[in-house]
């Protein structure tokens, strides 16, 4: 059962991933681009995080993968608006 769980969250979390390349690769403009990464990576991040969690063998691996994930919606959240005011800033 676990396994199973696994499974459809990670495949769901991959899902989520490669929506959010599809929208970096097709939307106009910088801040639509990376508007649709950060969101879709960051959910799809969690959504595999989710899924391994029943597989780690102990509590502090299950905090590392959670911490990483904080991580990353951190980083996404902060750095996704300065490069889309900075592709702005330098559009003709």
């Amino acid at each position: 059962m676990t396994a199973v769980f696994t499974g459809v969250c990670v495949a769901a979390g991959l899902l989520f991933l490669a929506a959010g390349t599809a929208g970096l690769l097709r939307f106009p403009d910088a801040a639509t681009r990376l508007h649709a990464l950060t969101k879709a990576d960051g959910l799809g991040l969690g959504l595999i995080v989710l899924g391994l969690l029943p597989q780690m063998p102990g509590v502090a691996a299950a905090l590392k993968l959670l911490a990483i994930w904080g991580l990353v919606l951190l980083a996404g959240a902060t750095i996704g608006p300065l490069l889309a005011r900075h592709a702005t800033e330098r559009e003709p």
